[in-house]
């Protein structure tokens, strides 16, 4: 599946990786924040949340980055790419 499906499925959990600020300026409705620099840290964490783990940033590098980690470690993920987009997908499936 890829992520619209995904979403539209109500699958997975979204994990935000920007900034905290950045996330308080706008996110994904009911989407998490663990900034980049803490998904190492938090792999745990990760790998207690529903898969796949949808993970978006502002244009798809960091989420890319993490996707990259986390499925090293073991993590079922997907790089949903700019937050924009993922948000995007979520408003279409609310609003149908």
């Amino acid at each position: 599946m890829n992520v619209q499906e995904l979403i539209e499925a109500n699958k997975g959990t979204i994990v935000d990786v920007r900034t905290l600020g950045e996330f308080q300026g706008g996110h994904v409705a009911g989407s998490k924040n663990i900034p980049l620099g803490e998904v190492a840290a938090r792999v745990d964490e990760f790998k207690t949340m529903e898969a796949p783990v949808i993970l978006c940033c502002a244009s798809g590098n960091r989420s890319g980055q993490a996707t990259a980690f986390l499925s090293a470690q073991g993590v079922e993920c997907v790089n949903g790419g700019s937050w924009l987009d993922v948000n995007f997908y979520q408003s279409q499936c609310t609003s149908n």
